[in-house]
């Protein structure tokens, strides 16, 4: 039986739970604003975490009669909403910050506090490169942005532990520190959030699959046709974990329907080998009628522009 990828995210859901735990008890001896900052942003992994495992759910769930595509684009709802959550942290951590400005405190018991802080970076580390090998391994960008939100989460902390182990040997006067890098934490964080939403509206605007990907299609279609294969009209996007590749080829006019159909089978398996969960229509014209050549009216690609922008680059 196939690996399911939701037992990523109760690993996540766990880690979120005990270092949660730690993050606060690093914040309550310490009364530290940037483990404060820090236990906010373990809150924001969890309630992500929940709101993926629910997402992910749903991504799985075969395609319908309301849904003949599948339920795919359901995972770029999840990284949207993970970084609106991170985003929202990261207000709250400004916002703390201020407030430790305008009424300074020295940290207590840095020592203890950052040693625990240290111990629940350790085990969101272990947790995220978990996932990162599940998501590479289930192609999953649900798993990808929980894992990178978490090493996010792990390189703030790590940053914090190190800007407030500063004041273990400094003199009182240097409790700016604590809000400077709070406030530091509360930037990187927004980028993080940004980055993630970025993502999502990539996949749910159905951008095209990456170029390494499209040269792998163009090099199935000629490893079956030949060389000298003619196709346009080339549309590819991506849902969830699924891919959608259409286009039209053309054949010559004296190609029986049998003889059509094999070619376009083995076209369609080639490219599969090579791209998993990827879906191949694949429209069969004849070369020799004018009406054929309609690439500007179908949209997409042709052979030859994936191959000059493999041979010369990307010029946009």
């Amino acid at each position: 039986m196939a690996e399911s990828p939701q037992k990523y995210i109760y690993y996540s859901i766990a880690a979120s739970i005990i270092t949660m735990f730690l993050k606060t008890w690093a914040w309550y001896v310490t009364d530290s604003v940037g483990l404060l900052s820090d236990a906010l942003e373990t809150l924001v992994n969890l309630s992500a975490a929940l709101f993926a495992l629910a997402t992910l759910t749903l991504a799985l769930k075969p395609a319908d009669d309301d849904h003949a595509y599948g339920h795919g684009k359901a995972e770029y709802f999840s990284s949207g909403a993970e970084g609106m959550l991170i985003l929202i942290a990261a207000v709250g951590i400004v916002y703390a910050s201020i407030e430790r400005f305008l009424s300074p405190s020295v940290p207590q018991n840095l020592g203890i506090g950052l040693g625990i802080a240290l111990l629940s970076s350790v085990v969101n580390y272990v947790t995220a490169k978990i996932m990162l090998k599940g998501a590479k391994v289930h192609d999953s960008i649900i798993l990808e942005a929980d894992a990178k939100h978490l090493l996010t989460d792990v390189w703030t902390s790590v940053g914090l532990v190190a800007g407030l182990g500063i004041m273990l040997f400094t003199p009182p006067s240097w409790s700016f520190i604590d809000p400077v890098i709070a406030m530091i934490m509360a930037g990187n964080i927004v980028f993080t959030g940004f980055s993630l939403i970025k993502k999502s509206y990539s996949g749910l605007m159905d951008n095209a699959l990456p170029h390494e990907e499209l040269v792998i299609i163009d090099s199935a279609i000629r490893s079956c046709s030949g060389e000298d294969a003619l196709y346009h009209g080339l549309r590819t996007r991506k849902a969830g974990s699924h891919r959608f590749v259409d286009f039209h080829l053309l054949l010559s006019g004296d190609s029986t329907i049998t003889d059509s159909h094999n070619l376009c089978t083995e076209i369609e398996d080639c490219i599969k080998s090579d791209l998993r969960n990827c879906h191949v229509t694949i429209h069969v014209e004849p070369k020799e009628d004018v009406a054929s050549y309609d690439c500007e009216e179908t949209g997409g690609l042709c052979g030859s522009m994936i191959r000059l922008k493999e041979k010369f680059g990307d010029k946009d």
